[in-house]
């Protein structure tokens, strides 16, 4: 044994060829910490000193080779100035240039997903060697920076400008097939080979077959284009890459541009432009954000296993009700793995149900996701049935009739009944009661919520909520459930509208007062969408349902008077009237057409403004500061009042389930973080500006103490920029 660390390992396979083995000892993953990285450099270090050095062969003990750099470690770091994160930048690349520049070739064995800095690893290595099974990329954009320890130096040099530029600029995973055929790693075999083909091409190279210092000196230096071609290879990527990235997401276009001046300069000087961009983005709001998202996704993901440590898998699912919402939920089960009953009243309404799959299935299909025995086996795994004969087999079932209290009721005790014993009952309702509605069952410990976003199959967040009777067994089985869909389940108390419909509302009420006082909802629309998000209210209320909209709004008004209620009738209350119910019916403030590919295409209409003359004010200029504000301001300060409450655990949980619910922009970093952000104080200060509009714009108490405090509610995370 040459080295023995807590990260790695260095042990001599024969004469002269040494396994740098990668296995941390405290943690499941192998990930790059300031210690590992310190152990990494001892282990070149060590190698250098070995007389006799033949080949290396890098590999990893743990099913997923090397996860990349250790994010937590990221809000400390970039605390720093700019200049001493470019210093601390290139303090590694020092490491990562030892491994390309070792007296001997360098094989690497990836048998798992290498990412980030795992990945960079490996290019730093002569040969990549990578399993069926694995996966390798450069993700560090969906952080709002560039790679940093030679992603954007060796990569172009390897797969060529265009494909860099898309792997790096993109940030997606690749998987072993597409790596090959783009040249990112050497061969391509099945897992039980990996080992002796890693170590075959190794003695290859070192008998002379293969020339590693050729490959190396394709690495290190400047790629060889004109003037036209670098031109072209950048100019074009340009418009493609700032597109896809939107103006509020500077490091794809940041990437691009070190790359575009990096690829006609040696090793050294590109490197230098690489840490130069890294430190500049590691100093912006965004990257701030975005690291702060990954770092709540990871405390959810924590969260999640606690709630499902005794739980035992779904076996067996059941949905009642098969319109979109039940035939979405029936498709996202069994396209992953969950076999379902979907039960309803009518065939008609089945076949709707089974139609929703195929039509899922088919868009699959088409796009080379799945092939047609797995769309055949997928359908074979829900099984529509008029009645709950086959329900004792169920585990867990959920229930997705149509929203009304008594409906919901009847259905659930019916379910009940068929249902075998200690299995799960869970209802998809978006605004009713979870208590209210347990109190029509036998067994309320065996019932909670489980609130699907529609569309099921792309909408990541499930609300699993509490109800007074539920117990945690029957919280653990629909975390579990929800986890084995591919969602991300986020547990909530009950409350009317729940955690993210409860802090939607006031968006809405926001919106609905601007337009009373004069706004137009267009421009509204096109303030909001430039904010940042998908897109507008009058938009996004057409796509929710303006109906949906106006039955939810009761619930709210119902449940909290002072500030969800209003007087006299509103724009959403006079579309309902008139049956405008949005997209499902081709009209609400906008109409809809449908487009080559079958998608409703938004237009404008019309007829709609003479159609809400009289529950709108005069129209008026309203400045676009003053719209951020006025739709803003009730959202904010009802996600606070629900944290305060204990609707949700964390503030962590709470931003997720924005960003993930009804799409809070990421790059401002959910409610809570854009609060600590504008900074408390300011926050109360913009509200009293509108505290005569009512108690949607009076902050609480607890936000008061915070401002005066200076208190935030991530305080770890680093003061803005």
């Amino acid at each position: 044994m040459l080295m023995q660390g807590q990260f790695i390992q260095v042990e001599e396979i024969e004469g002269g060829i040494y396994d740098v083995i990668f296995d941390r000892k405290d943690e499941d993953i192998n990930k790059f910490d300031q210690a590992a990285l310190e152990e990494l450099r001892d282990a070149v270090s060590h190698l250098n000193k070995v007389s006799g050095l033949k080949g290396v062969l890098f590999s990893s003990r743990k099913e997923l080779f090397i996860a990349g750099a250790d994010i937590t470690e990221f809000i400390q770091m970039f605390s720093s100035s700019e200049e001493e994160i470019y210093q601390h930048i290139h303090k590694h690349h020092e490491i990562f240039n030892g491994i390309e520049d070792l007296s001997c070739p360098t094989v690497v064995a990836i048998n798992g997903t290498a990412v980030g800095g795992g990945f960079e690893l490996c290019l730093a290595v002569d040969y990549r060697v990578m399993s069926t099974t694995a996966r390798v990329g450069l993700p560090e954009v969906k952080l709002g920076i560039n790679p940093g320890w030679g992603g954007t130096v060796r990569l172009p040099r390897l797969i060529g400008i265009d494909n860099a530029n898309e792997w790096i600029c993109g940030g997606a995973e690749k998987k072993a097939e597409d790596a090959f055929k783009e040249g990112a790693v050497d061969a391509v075999v099945e897992p039980d080979q990996l080992r002796e083909s890693a170590l075959g091409l190794l003695n290859k190279c070192i008998n002379g077959d293969f020339d590693y210092q050729a490959r190396r000196t394709e690495k290190q230096s400047p790629v060889l284009l004109n003037h036209v071609e670098h031109m072209m290879a950048f100019e074009s990527a340009k418009g493609v890459i700032g597109a896809k990235a939107g103006p509020h997401y500077p490091a794809p276009m940041q990437a691009l541009k070190t790359m575009k001046k990096s690829v006609t300069l040696d090793r050294s000087e590109a490197i230098d432009l690489e840490a130069k961009g890294f430190a500049s983005l590691a100093k912006t709001d965004v990257c701030a954000a975005l690291v702060g998202l990954f770092l709540k996704d990871q405390h959810v993901k924590r969260v999640s296993k606690k709630y499902i440590k005794n739980a035992t898998p779904i076996s067996m699912a059941g949905v009642l009700g098969a319109g979109i919402m039940g035939g979405g939920v029936a498709y996202q089960s069994a396209s992953k793995g969950t076999p379902i009953l979907m039960k309803d009243i009518n065939e008609d309404a089945l076949q709707l149900g089974l139609d929703e799959a195929v039509k899922l299935l088919s868009g699959q299909l088409k796009r080379g996701r799945i092939d047609v025995p797995k769309m055949a086996k997928t359908l074979t795994e829900i099984t529509p049935t008029l009645s709950y004969g086959d329900f004792d087999r169920a585990d867990l079932v959920v229930e997705a009739v149509v929203e009304n209290e008594k409906i919901k009721k009847s259905v659930l005790a019916e379910t009940e009944d068929a249902m075998k014993e200690g299995a799960v009952l869970t209802s998809n309702t978006s605004t009713i009661s979870i208590t209210a509605l347990s109190t029509a069952l036998k067994n309320p410990e065996n019932f909670c919520g489980m609130h699907f976003f529609n569309p099921v199959h792309r909408m990541p967040l499930v609300e699993v909520i509490r109800g007074e009777k539920t117990s945690e067994t029957a919280i653990g089985q629909t975390v579990l459930y929800a986890k084995a869909m591919g969602k991300t389940p986020i547990v909530v108390n009950d409350c009317p509208g729940f955690l993210v419909n409860r802090i939607l509302f006031p968006y809405f009420g926001g919106f609905s007062a601007l337009l009373n006082y004069g706004g137009d909802f267009r421009q509204i629309d096109k303030v909001m969408e430039k904010f940042g998000w998908p897109m507008g209210p009058a938009y996004l209320l057409d796509v929710v349902g303006i109906d949906t909209a106006y039955h939810g709004s009761a619930v709210m008004a119902e449940g909290f008077p002072d500030r969800m209620s209003h007087e006299g009738e509103n724009a959403i209350d006079r579309l309902y009237s008139l049956e405008r119910f949005g997209q499902k019916n081709k009209k609400g403030f906008y109409r809809y057409e449908l487009d080559k590919r079958g998608k409703d295409m938004k237009l404008p209409d019309e007829e709609v403004d003479a159609l809400l003359k009289g529950s709108i004010g005069a129209t008026k200029e309203i400045s676009d500061e003053e719209i951020i504000e006025r739709m803003m301001l009730p959202l904010c300060i009802e996600a606070a009042r629900c944290l305060e409450e204990d609707i949700v655990a964390s503030a962590a949980e709470l931003d997720m389930a924005l960003i993930y619910g009804i799409g809070f922009p990421p790059f401002r970093g959910g409610a809570m973080h854009y609060m600590d952000h504008i900074g408390m104080d300011n926050i109360c200060a913009m509200a009293s500006k509108y505290e005569s509009l009512g108690a949607l714009y009076h902050p609480t108490e607890k936000m008061k103490e915070m401002a005066k405090n200076g208190q935030k509610y991530f305080p770890q995370e680093r003061d803005k920029s």
